[in-house]
């Protein structure tokens, strides 16, 4: 079970996280307290190759990256015509496959688009089998029987999504691993310990997966990855005694 944040790169993290370390440490840094974190820089631009080379280095043997796919093939395409565009991420983010620490792949659908099996079919089938996919439909027709078969075929997991302390969709389990993202908790930007105690005893019962906050301002992602950790480990019985 991994639990990080969604990106490490924010300004208001610098004082209370990274205690005034230089931007270029940051990563680093958070390598000292989480075993992954989901990179959404490139759902906006994909980076060089080189870039992602930095990435490797500076990181510990186990750690993992989990990349959210540009939006170019999600939100512009919408899925159409991936072959390119899937391509062209997996090659920037080699480096990290070639080093052991690429993880799932996370496909996020805009909240307009409506459920196509058929499209989500042709373009999870054009990622290597050996890359593990996550998908995160936001349109509720998506919900259905088809996208269900589609994830399950392809042994990708439906990303289970959590705003205040609620489900966004189904809790399909249609791999043998799970996805979590937590976007937004009832305290202002920060989750309430029970809310977040519901999910740490669901996802328990996994024994696989991700989990990822991404309610970053004001550090509330960091708050509660740490606060999931241990109230997993207590659901898990692994805490001490």
């Amino acid at each position: 079970m991994r639990v990080g944040t969604s990106g490490w790169q924010y300004a208001d993290w610098k004082q209370p996280f990274y205690e005034g370390r230089p931007q270029r440490l940051w990563l680093t840094a958070y390598a000292e307290s989480f075993d992954t974190v989901e990179v959404n820089a490139t759902f906006y631009r994909l980076p060089a190759v080189t870039a992602v080379q930095r990435w490797v280095e500076q990181v510990p043997p186990g750690f993992v990256f989990v990349v959210k796919a540009s939006r170019y093939l999600t939100h512009i395409k919408r899925l159409r015509e991936p072959a390119e565009p899937v391509a062209r991420l997996m090659s920037r983010i080699d480096p990290l496959r070639r080093a052991g620490v690429l993880g799932p792949v996370l496909l996020q659908f805009p909240p307009d688009m409506v459920a196509a099996p058929e499209l989500l079919d042709a373009t999870l089938s054009e990622f290597p089998p050996s890359i593990r996919l996550a998908v995160e439909p936001r349109h509720d027709s998506w919900f259905e029987t088809a996208t269900r078969d589609v994830l399950e075929r392809h042994e990708a997991a439906l990303v289970w999504a959590d705003r205040d302390g609620r489900s966004l969709g189904p809790l399909w389990e249609t791999a043998d691993w799970s996805y979590l993202r937590l976007h937004h908790g009832r305290d202002d930007w920060g989750y309430d310990e029970d809310d977040l105690a519901v999910w740490a005893r669901r996802f328990a019962s996994v024994g696989d997966g991700y989990v990822f906050f991404n309610n970053d301002p004001g550090a509330a992602a960091i708050r509660d990855a740490r606060t999931f950790c241990r109230l997993l480990d207590e659901a898990s019985g692994t805490s001490e005694t």
